[in-house]
């Protein structure tokens, strides 16, 4: 079976997963399955299910979705299209299925847009509140993005491809298929084609000079490059075209900077000197020799890692300001690097280069120390069995896009089953869906409701502050504890999906609201949800199902409600007056709803109890290995520190009492300072056959 094969077996699986334990068709977990992906990789600000499927006169009309509210997307409105079978093996299909599902989706743009339809439709409906939306917000869209999402094969270049105008409204398409699907989920790959020609389609090449030698680690060139031709190239792809962590970064602080934005407009002349250029990488580029020297025709995968404010504040310009901008050049740092090589250069360089606003460690990337400690935890932690289970099993975190599925995929068959079974597919969760839990936690869930990228942005922003010097607070307690989150959250999901209350769509929105108010209001009674027996049972009791059902639906009922003059339920739920209605609103819970929730001093007192285990552990662990190396070893330590000069008087006490043992036993604290200078002068160039049999981290 090939790749391809395995990854279209595993998507019909989930969704087919997702559809029976939610009690949802299968369009709409597809839908939210590859809304997610679509979301994280930057192609639209988030994925809200929007269903409508009719005719008018003889066209046919169909929309699943769109991609956020276009006044927070940069003027530019995306509508969504599925495409899903179940089959036994992948399909292909060809440019004229496509065309016809980009009719419908191009048809029912223009419906939406007369009023004579509009009212025609329940204004209940989600079909009636996308094209509400659309015909709201229509002055102030720039740029139409259709996409399709299939699990099919498509085979054409298909990424943000021009199609024309609408009302003198630039549209793009692009088709997001089987293998594209499967390169981001198990790579990260955004783009199906990534190819940036210069020349053919970017009005010329660009003038570079070689920065590298030929024994460099990376090629590297310098480039400056005409303001208006980067604004276009930005146009095409958007924020894709920005490195991930860089696009959370300018989410994070705005879209244009204000001084940027005054030098094109009043002194565009002095933008080179001003600026301080962008930091770019590329898989790979075509360089051509010319009479006045090399040039950059064309770019595949180019990413820009540092100058995000620059790039967006460009590319606003050429509405704003379209005659200064012919007259701004930017300069531009290209580096080569290897997809092989990306995900540990990309974000050093993104880290290390200078800019303007420059892109630190603090906004997040994904070997920040956060998502390593985290990474870390669920690669050792032990779940208990629970009360269905019949053994311990763990729970992945994926801090980097693909990691689960090339863990998985580079074992053999048999190994898999047993990585499944140590890693059951339902114990998975992403950065994105940790965001999630936690903002709900928060009490934030009309950040939640934003989706996936935005929420994240706003919970890094959280979590960097938090993190401090050395992120003391995220210990296992921590870690068990956002298990527990997790295990409520999906709880919540089947239960509003199987309640006889629920009115069908929204179910995202409603599940992130009803924790949300149970948080809330435990905290109201001087309480909080009791999650360390959430974690002992790895589910939920009868009484927590309860009363998140009596949460949820009253959430469901906010949501559905929303003040005169908000049409559009997606975008109610998206605002803080949402969140303030259902807080402000008082429930009828069980009597005993007391016995889920737990004191803040009994839960502190948890935290300590673990951490006093812990520091009990570290002490012992550090007695047994300096035992284990035996006296003879800390003897030719000592040694080797004295005839090489590395020891403080201190230093050699330590030491000395080690090499003494049994006639003298060192205490637990001189155990770990003695490991601590055993690491520091194997640094320094000390070799034994006990070290070299293992790891330093395991002596």
């Amino acid at each position: 079976m090939s790749e391809l094969e395995d990854f279209h077996r595993q998507i019909i699986a989930d969704v087919q997963g997702d559809a029976d334990a939610l009690g949802r068709v299968n369009a709409v977990a597809f839908f939210e399955i590859t809304g997610e992906y679509l979301t994280e990789a930057g192609e639209i600000d988030s994925a809200s299910w929007s269903y409508f499927e009719g005719k008018a006169s003889s066209s046919t009309l169909q929309v699943h979705g769109y991609g956020g509210d276009p006044r927070d997307a940069d003027g530019i409105l995306s509508l969504i299209i599925c495409d899903f079978e179940i089959t036994p093996e992948p399909r292909t299909v060809n440019s004229d299925h496509v065309k016809r599902l980009f009719k419908r989706l191009v048809e029912f743009l223009t419906q939406a847009r007369k009023a004579s339809f509009r009212s025609g439709l329940e204004e209940s409906s989600p079909g009636f509140g996308l094209a509400d939306l659309i015909s709201a917000t229509w002055s102030e869209v720039d740029k139409i993005k259709l996409v399709l999402v299939t699990n099919a094969e498509f085979r054409a270049k298909s990424d943000a491809v021009p199609a024309g105008l609408i009302d003198q409204k630039p549209v793009t398409y692009s088709v997001w298929d089987l293998k594209r699907l499967a390169k981001y989920v198990e790579q990260g790959i955004t783009r199906q084609s990534s190819e940036v020609d210069f020349v053919k389609d970017f009005g010329g090449p660009v003038p570079v000079l070689r920065a590298s030698s030929g024994e460099a680690a990376l090629e590297t060139y310098i480039a400056v490059m005409p303001g208006h031709q980067l604004a276009s190239i930005y146009d095409r792809w958007g924020p894709r075209l920005l490195e991930s962590n860089v696009r959370s970064f300018l989410q994070a602080r705005g879209a244009v900077n204000r001084g940027i934005r005054d030098t094109i407009v009043k002194k565009p002349e002095m933008f080179l000197a001003y600026n301080n250029g962008l930091s770019a990488t590329a898989d790979s580029v075509e360089i051509e020799e010319t009479p006045r020297g090399l040039v950059l025709t064309r770019a595949e995968n180019l990413q820009i890692v540092n100058g995000g404010q620059t790039t967006a504040s460009i590319h606003a310009a050429r509405k704003a300001a379209p005659e200064q901008l012919n007259q701004v050049f930017v300069q531009m740092k290209l580096s080569i690097v290897p997809q092989e090589m990306s995900e540990e250069v990309v974000p050093l360089i993104s880290q290390f280069a200078n800019s303007q606003n420059k892109v630190a460690a603090a906004d997040f990337f994904a070997n920040h120390p956060f998502h390593i400690r985290i990474e870390g935890f669920s690669r050792r932690l032990l779940v208990p069995a629970g009360s269905d289970g019949y053994r311990e099993t763990k729970w992945f975190y994926e801090r980097a896009r693909g990691q689960f599925a090339d863990e998985r995929g580079r074992r053999t068959i048999s190994e898999r089953k047993i990585f499944d079974s140590e890693y059951p597919r339902s114990q998975f969760f992403s950065k994105t869906d940790l965001a999630k839990y936690e903002n709900t936690w928060s009490e934030l869930p009309h950040e939640v409701s934003k989706g996936a990228q935005k929420n994240f942005t706003e919970f890094a922003k959280a979590i960097g502050t938090r993190w401090g010097k050395d992120g003391t607070s995220f210990d296992e307690v921590w870690f068990r504890r956002l298990v527990a989150k997790a295990i409520i959250f999906r709880r919540t999901e089947n239960l509003v999906s199987s309640a006889l209350w629920y009115q069908g769509g929204y179910r995202a929105n409603i599940v992130t609201y009803a924790i949300a108010k149970l948080v809330h209001d435990a905290e109201k009674l001087g309480r909080q949800i009791n999650l360390d027996a959430v974690w002992r049972q790895q589910g939920t009791s009868e009484l927590l199902d309860r009363v998140l059902q009596i949460a949820a639906e009253d959430a469901q009922s906010i949501i559905l409600s929303p003040p005169s003059g908000i049409r559009n339920l997606s975008e109610w739920a998206k605002k803080q007056g949402c969140w303030k209605a259902l807080a402000d609103r008082k429930l009828e819970y069980p009597e005993n709803l007391e016995d889920l929730l737990v004191a803040p001093d009994e839960a502190a007192a948890e935290v300590r109890e673990a951490r006093a285990d812990k520091a009990l552990s570290v002490s012992v662990s550090a007695e047994v290995k300096v035992h284990q190396l035996g006296a003879a070893f800390w003897a030719q330590v000592a040694a080797w520190a004295r005839q090489n000069k590395r020891l403080s008087p201190t230093d050699t006490g330590i030491l000395e009492t080690c090499a003494a043992i049994p006639r003298k036993m060192p205490t637990d604290r001189q155990c770990k300072f003695a490991l601590s200078i055993l690491e520091k002068l194997v640094a320094g160039g000390f070799r034994h056959p006990a070290i070299v049999e293992r790891p330093m981290e395991e002596v």
